[in-house]
């Protein structure tokens, strides 16, 4: 193509094709699954007044599919160049919606309570909100105690959506206790690094700005 020439038409509308095609990569169509076994998770969850231990078996294999396709699709995403904006902001909603889904279940069923929910609920909301605060001023990145949290809440909330009894039904608690002590934790460093990154980038304009006056 010569300088300063137009793309064709039929060029521009190519690219527009290859771009929304790349939205539907491997990475996003599990995140978009996990969007769909929300209302289902839900529905199995309630079945049978939701108490049922074979509806709530069916409740654990939605939830722990969810579980596993959210370790799947940000590596997959990442490893393999599809990063989408769809991805960026569908993936970190399908993890709090499932999440909550579940929660918000067992506590309406009375298998847990409330102030628990809230705890979880409350930081995960939060960190969110607080991410875009500072988002300006950088990126805080995945610790490692927030990937123990993760892995702890959805490992209790898997034991909770099951109808455990026995010494299982006390092991959940104290693995929930952990997810619960982790979540406070992992939050609390959240809301420093975060302080700490907002100072540094302040500081950082600012002596941008007196270097340009000088």
């Amino acid at each position: 193509m010569q300088a300063g020439a137009k793309p064709a038409r039929g060029g521009k509308l190519a690219a527009v094709a290859v771009d929304q095609a790349s939205v539907w990569n491997i990475a996003n169509l599990l995140t978009v699954l996990r969007l769909i076994l929300v209302p289902g998770f839900v529905m199995l969850m309630l079945a049978e007044g939701g108490h049922d231990p074979a509806w709530r078996a069916f409740a654990w294999a939605a939830f722990a599919i969810a579980m596993i396709t959210d370790l799947f699709d940000g590596h997959l995403a990442r490893t393999y160049n599809l990063v989408t904006d769809f991805g960026k902001i569908a993936d970190p909603i399908a993890d709090k919606a499932i999440m909550g889904a579940a929660l918000i279940c067992l506590s309406a069923l009375g298998d847990l309570p409330w102030w628990v929910t809230g705890v979880i609920l409350g930081r995960e909301l939060g960190i969110t909100l607080l991410r875009f605060l500072v988002i300006r001023y950088g990126v805080i990145p995945a610790s490692r105690g927030g990937k123990l949290k993760t892995l702890a809440q959805g490992v209790a909330v898997g034991m909770y959506v099951l109808a455990l009894t026995g010494w299982l039904a006390s092991l959940r608690f104290w693995v929930m206790a952990v997810a619960v002590v982790l979540t406070v934790a992992t939050g609390l460093d959240y809301v420093r690094q975060a302080i700490v990154l907002r100072r540094q980038g302040i500081a950082e304009r600012k002596a941008a700005l007196e270097e340009t006056e000088a």
